[in-house]
């Protein structure tokens, strides 16, 4: 009796599998693969701000979500610092848009 049991289970189970493998990491944000990817851009972004060693990129955050959207936001000195930071968004691999919410203050 245990044995057809057994046999049914494993036949649902192997039905199933293929659907379940075929499930999309990115639709769910509590996957690790989809804050790995979005940290990964995140992570280019933030050292090639760095790479320019300008002091007013450094009070510029970043955020980046499952479908590579990017939100820069912060403080810059200049209107040309914050237009420099979206530039170097944009050109960064893995990256499918930029919103700006950055504030230009002098005092920084």
């Amino acid at each position: 009796m245990k044995f057809p049991l057994a046999l049914g289970l494993l036949a649902a189970g192997a039905l199933l599998a293929p659907a379940l493998s075929a499930a999309n990491p990115d639709t769910d944000r509590s996957h690790p693969m989809t804050y790995v990817k979005d940290s990964a851009v995140t992570v280019k972004i933030k050292a090639k701000l760095a790479d320019e060693r300008m002091n007013s990129l450094r009070h510029i955050s970043v955020d980046t979500d499952s479908a590579g959207a990017v939100v820069l936001s912060g403080t810059a000195r200049t209107r040309a610092d914050a237009e420099k930071a979206i530039a170097i968004a944009r050109a960064t691999e893995g990256v499918t848009s930029v919103t700006s919410t950055i504030d230009i203050r002098k005092d920084d």
